[in-house]
């Protein structure tokens, strides 16, 4: 007599089955690869090259890559690799934590909106009230009215972090929560929602336990592309001369500096336009890959 429990398989979680659609897509698991790997290479190179980026070295200004300065260096002697790396870290930063105020933001005015009825036309109005402003000179307009409020307060770093930051974040949530109300609406007429709300759940806790656990899968999309916009719109600002000071070296601002030595350097311009080509394609592949895996109508083909 055969054991028809020994037959039996344990059951798979969901997260499984989105891994295994997740690897089916070939660019993204290539550009989850390549962003780890720049994630890994501008937390941990700054302790195994050990250059200051800041270190001026007047008599070797403007050199080709070499054994000593594999990027070159720039018009004061700095070297360009340890420049890249410093920069990595603040360009990544920035849009990690501007793309986790934009969805904190953009969740909940979504879920607000979705869920109770009497707020749903006001707050639609501001999200297309900001949709409808010009994103670049508003950003410009914050940074010339606060800059130098901020920086007296917390310190020319600091000051023009939290301002970018927070520049960033709070013009960049509307699409979110376009997305996450359209989904809030959906899962309003489910069955599970409309027995919980027959034993009389509280509407908090309907949210946190029934909401947002279902809505997870655009916010989590949203979250790899708001990485890559938050990077590109922090380059911008830094090549126009509006972020970081000169010191404090970002990708964008890298780019700016080198823009007037094209012609006798033109590869200090490709290594931090690189960097930041490179890890934006990363990033929307990772995006375009999420979405594929966790839309249960394609996992499984």
């Amino acid at each position: 007599m055969t054991d028809v429990t020994s037959d039996i398989r344990p059951a798979r979680s969901q997260w499984a089955d989105v891994w295994d659609q997740f690897k089916t897509h070939r660019g993204a698991v290539m550009g989850m690869g390549f962003f780890v790997f720049v994630c890994l290479l501008v937390a941990i190179g700054p302790y195994l090259w050990t250059l200051d980026p800041n270190f001026i070295d007047i008599r070797a200004k403007n050199q080709s890559p070499s054994m000593l300065h594999p990027l070159g260096t720039d018009q004061l002697g700095r070297d360009t690799f340890s420049q890249v790396l410093a920069g990595g870290r603040v360009s990544l930063l920035v849009g990690v934590v501007a793309m986790a105020l934009s969805l904190l933001l953009g969740t909940f005015i979504g879920v607000l909106a979705g869920y109770f009825k009497r707020l749903d036309g006001a707050l639609m109005r501001l999200t297309d009230l900001f949709l409808a402003l010009p994103l670049l000179p508003l950003l410009l307009v914050m940074i010339m009215l606060f800059r130098d409020t901020l920086r007296a307060a917390f310190g020319p770093e600091t000051g023009i972090f939290l301002l970018i930051v927070f520049a960033i974040g709070i013009t960049s949530w509307m699409n979110t929560a376009r997305i996450v109300r359209g989904d809030v609406l959906a899962l309003k007429e489910q069955e599970f929602v409309l027995a919980a709300q027959s034993i009389g759940t509280p509407p908090y806790r309907m949210i946190m336990r029934h909401i947002i656990p279902n809505v997870m899968s655009p916010i989590m999309v949203s979250a790899t592309l708001g990485i890559a916009n938050a990077i590109i719109t922090e380059s911008a600002l830094s090549f126009l001369g509006l972020g970081f000071p000169s010191d404090f070296p970002t990708w964008g601002r890298l780019l700016f500096d080198s823009t007037n030595f094209m012609t006798l350097n033109p590869e200090r311009v490709i290594w931090p336009g690189l960097a930041i080509s490179l890890t934006v394609l990363s990033v929307n592949y990772m995006g375009d890959g999420l979405r594929d895996a966790l839309d249960p109508r394609i996992r499984g083909r």
